[in-house]
């Protein structure tokens, strides 16, 4: 069961993701769109690689990473790939 937060569109549902911050209605992790936004794509452009998004929403996950980012960076390091797993040509360039 979806449980909100202060955040209008975030929830937690420990039956996604077990339980990490999501946008809701949807299985994208606010991790995603700050993994995103901090490769140095705009917020404003982030709607346009992920459609499925609103521009309010993409806020909202920054701002809820501004307020939570040591939460979030943890699952950000628990989902990162290891360099050595990652293809080579697509190493060089990330």
């Amino acid at each position: 069961m979806a449980v909100g937060t202060q955040y209008r569109y975030i929830v937690t549902d420990d039956t996604i993701l077990s339980g990490e911050p999501i946008i809701e209605g949807t299985r994208t992790p606010v991790r995603a769109i700050v993994e995103t936004w901090r490769r140095g794509v705009a917020a404003e452009e982030i709607p346009s690689r992920m459609p499925h998004l609103s521009l309010a929403q993409v806020f909202e996950a920054l701002s809820y990473y501004s307020d939570h980012q040591e939460e979030i960076n943890a699952h950000i390091e628990r989902n990162r790939i290891p360099d050595e797993l990652i293809e080579p040509f697509i190493r060089q360039r990330i």
